[in-house]
């Protein structure tokens, strides 16, 4: 990989010759032309253990005819372990383990070359980047679609397990990719924890986004409404299933899941419609707390008929933050409960910016350009 890209920085590879015409006019990236001047050895320690690797070494000369000793980008002056050794050490003190013990339990793994002044100087980084992301700006961020959503994790408060939630909101860009904008502790999902958590994003550059997913919790509602009123929100459509559940029977729970998946996943707004007022018909004459609990949540509920049909599976439900959690808890369920509040947060940015945890584009990504249809559908029952 290093050869590689010494063989781009010079336009050729090793013993190749550069075009006559590029060595008169200096053709390389940016005019630059330069020559190899063998190689030095580099200790570098992975989680394959400690290893020695040849590093080439080259001399560039610029447009203007000064000379500089060429560096690779790919691994830095002074860097003794890879990013995923990094990550090991960082994941394993963020999990509640002093340095001497990560010394001791990452041993093997690293032939004994672990020192607790390393792991000091790795979550140093690591608490460094934490910050700087918590600080980064949104300005250049085509962000147009917004998944918030709150989630629990059990952590350490005054020597007692305690759940918290953590505020979490991912960001859908132009091209469908979802990003990670925010996770946090404020306490709970109150109105103000969520504005605060809104006005910082907005503060570092964060444009009003196209279109809001959200659980449908009140202090959620009430913040966006205050901030971004005119913004279409697609109220989830599984929370809202698990909300009618608890308003039934027992053994009405099979037959209200199913006349609800069969609204919910019509294949038309029309469709939808029609099966929406029998479900409101017949739920009011069997349990009518169900009926009254899907008439709470209005149009919203049924916002994502205004997109395309290619949408719908990925904007009517907040899943995307659930499936991330779910990745999540599987990572640290060998340790139930973490030792602080801020380190939750930070072991989940931690796993998604280490690349343990990947998202994908949304589906129907190739049509989020497209603007919505200003046509709800009917409620009247």
């Amino acid at each position: 990989m290093i050869e590689s890209e010494l063989d781009t920085a010079l336009a050729r590879p090793r013993y190749g010759r550069r075009p006559k015409g590029d060595v008169q006019n200096g053709d390389g990236p940016e005019g630059i032309s330069g020559h190899r001047h063998g190689h030095r050895s580099r200790s570098l320690m992975g989680t394959f253990g400690q290893v020695e690797i040849a590093v080439p070494r080259a001399r560039l000369v610029s447009a203007a005819g000064k000379t500089t000793e060429w560096k690779s980008s790919a691994l830095r002056a002074y860097q003794r372990r890879t990013k995923q050794a990094d990550s090991l050490i960082a994941g394993a003190y963020l999990a509640g383990i002093n340095t001497r013990r990560v010394r001791r339990a990452l041993s093997a793994v690293f032939g004994g070359a672990v020192s607790k002044d390393t792991v000091s100087r790795v979550w140093r980084k690591v608490k460094g980047d934490w910050d700087a992301w918590n600080a980064r700006s949104f300005a250049e961020e085509p962000i147009i679609r917004l998944i918030l959503d709150g989630t629990v994790v059990r952590v350490r408060l005054d020597r007692k397990a305690t759940a918290i939630v953590l505020l979490v909101v991912l960001g859908v860009r132009e091209d469908g990719q979802k990003v990670l904008l925010a996770a946090k502790n404020m306490g709970g999902e109150t109105s103000a924890a969520w504005r605060a958590v809104l006005d910082d994003l907005v503060k570092r550059g964060l444009r009003k986004p196209e279109f809001l997913i959200v659980d449908g919790g009140t202090g959620l509602e009430q913040a966006l409404a205050a901030l971004w009123g005119d913004v279409p929100t697609q109220r989830c459509t599984v929370h809202k299933h698990r909300n009618l559940l608890a308003h039934a029977p027992q053994r009405l729970h099979e037959e209200v899941s199913a006349d609800y998946n069969d609204m919910i996943y019509a294949t038309s707004a029309a469709e939808i419609e029609v099966r929406r007022r029998t479900f409101i018909h017949k739920w009011r004459l069997k349990c009518k707390a169900v009926a009254d609990s899907l008439e709470e949540a209005g149009d919203r509920l049924f916002t994502f008929t205004r997109l395309p049909v290619s949408q719908w599976k990925s904007a009517r439900t907040t899943n995307a933050i659930e499936r991330l959690h779910e990745e999540f808890k599987r990572r640290i369920k060998t340790q139930t409960v973490l030792p602080s509040a801020e380190t939750a947060a930070m072991l989940f940015w931690a796993l998604l910016a280490a690349g343990q945890i990947t998202m994908r584009k949304v589906d129907g990504w190739q049509t989020l350009t497209h603007k919505l249809v200003n046509e709800p559908i009917d409620l009247a029952a």
